[in-house]
């Protein structure tokens, strides 16, 4: 039951913040990019650089991994990678990327218990590390306009099976605006306009054309 007496004007511990989840990106590479069927893989690719560009505006730890980059896939792409051009990129043999010491030593070092992840494809090296981390403790988000599979259908029950087990499916622009939550937040307010302005489609055209006719007091 709800005591009123205790309600306050206070966020809930549920909600992400700066300080308390780290962004992982998994194998957003050519080959797999070949192989997704799911949706628009230029959308997947807008919403991917939108999730990195709100990350690195928070300074949200983030861990990029690569599977078979010099073999089989070719190198992360090149979009996401200059959003962090001296992030070291760990690339593994397993489709499983908590079964990759290093990949999983990457996410133990940020420190943060929960764990947004998106990546290529969503039902194989989307969804086993996502299981693999629920069941050693972790919260995962899952950023779904940001993973794509094989198809519609395979996506769609890899997603269905994440939240079965617990993960909870997000956008790229739900992190962003989460990790805002206040646009009086001054010290993040012009870089969160600027990743919207970029990646937020007509929402963000919507904005320059604010700030063109209304100016610098066009609201956010």
């Amino acid at each position: 039951m709800v005591n009123i007496a205790e309600i306050t004007a206070a966020p809930s511990p549920d909600l992400l913040t700066p300080d308390n989840c780290a962004v992982l990106f998994i194998d957003h590479q050519p080959q797999m990019f070949f192989g997704t069927g799911s949706g628009d893989r230029t959308a997947i690719i807008n919403s991917t650089v939108g999730l990195a560009k709100s990350a690195k505006a928070f300074d949200v730890p983030v861990v990029l991994s690569t599977v078979a980059a010099e073999s089989f896939s070719g190198p992360l792409m090149p979009q996401l990678a200059d959003v962090f051009p001296d992030q070291k990129i760990i690339d593994r043999s397993t489709m499983n990327a908590w079964e990759d010491v290093n990949f999983v030593e990457a996410v133990k070092a940020t420190g943060r218990k929960k764990l947004v992840l998106a990546g290529l494809w969503t039902e194989v090296c989307v969804v086993l590390p996502v299981l693999s981390a629920i069941a050693q403790g972790y919260e995962v988000y899952v950023v779904t306009d940001a993973s794509g599979g094989v198809s519609p259908q395979a996506h769609e029950h890899a997603v269905q099976r994440m939240i079965q087990a617990g993960a909870v499916p997000v956008t790229w622009v739900q992190v962003l605006l989460e990790l805002q939550r206040d646009w009086a937040r001054t010290e993040t307010y012009a870089a969160v306009g600027d990743v919207v302005k970029e990646h937020g489609g007509t929402y963000g055209l919507g904005m320059v054309y604010a700030q063109a006719v209304l100016g610098a007091h066009a609201a956010g």
